[in-house]
């Protein structure tokens, strides 16, 4: 079966009681609560979306899911803890996540969380993959980038560059803006829906654009900082 949502907690009433709630406002939603449980969803032919993934699992670390699924799976990975340090966030966005939540969190709010993930990936619900049509508009032929909402991916003078969901959602906003300065505070409230987030975060995920994008990622000629204002996408 395909589902909006897989939640990936030990904490089975919580993920039971978060699974129920998205349900009501129609985002179909499955749980599991254990690692092990989660890699037999997929084999057993299952799918989804995104994924609500916790770090302290009964049978293992939600780091070590969270790598062996980015081996196969580009789809969105959110990381709901109870672990509140820095270190432990820089963490899970460096090893592929794509959003940090720190528990408790309200069920709302995380709601519309997964609803922004969502409908930035072009996903309605029960129809995985669906184009975006303002995504459609960012897929220029003929320039030295571009991008492709089909495969959720980046073309750099020819060359196809596979990229994780948020970081899609990232260079998608930076090239709607490009060759302009785009603030902080606009690509927080465009790509995670959230004008109060970490640059942290921010700043993990333009460097792995670079890592994926740039000749030389310590000398960026394509993603520029804007110090102390934001980027500036040049093409």
């Amino acid at each position: 079966m395909h589902y909006n949502c897989l939640i990936v907690d030990d904490e089975t009433e919580l993920a039971q009681t978060t699974a129920e709630y998205f349900k009501m406002f129609e985002v179909s939603t499955a749980y599991v609560d254990s690692a092990k449980a989660c890699y037999a969803f997929f084999e057993e032919g299952n799918s989804a979306d995104l994924i609500l993934l916790d770090i302290n699992l009964g049978d293992g670390s939600g780091f070590e899911v969270c790598k062996r699924l980015r081996e196969d799976m580009q789809l969105p990975i959110l990381f709901i803890s109870a672990r509140q340090s820095d270190d432990d966030v820089l963490i899970a966005l460096s090893i592929g996540g794509d959003d940090y939540v720190k528990k408790p969190y309200s069920l709302s709010v995380l709601l519309a969380k997964v609803k922004v993930t969502l409908k930035r990936l072009g996903m309605t619900e029960g129809t995985p993959g669906a184009a975006n049509p303002e995504d459609e508009k960012s897929t220029s032929e003929g320039e030295i980038l571009s991008l492709d909402p089909k495969t959720m991916s980046a073309v750099l003078k020819g060359n196809r560059i596979a990229l994780k969901a948020k970081e899609y959602a990232l260079l998608s906003c930076l090239y709607n803006h490009k060759n302009t300065i785009v603030k902080k505070e606009v690509l927080f409230d465009e790509v995670w829906g959230d004008a109060f987030f970490s640059d942290s975060t921010l700043n993990v995920h333009i460097r792995k654009l670079r890592e994926k994008l740039e000749d030389n990622p310590n000398d960026p000629k394509i993603i520029k900082t804007v110090w102390g204002t934001g980027y500036y996408l040049e093409v």
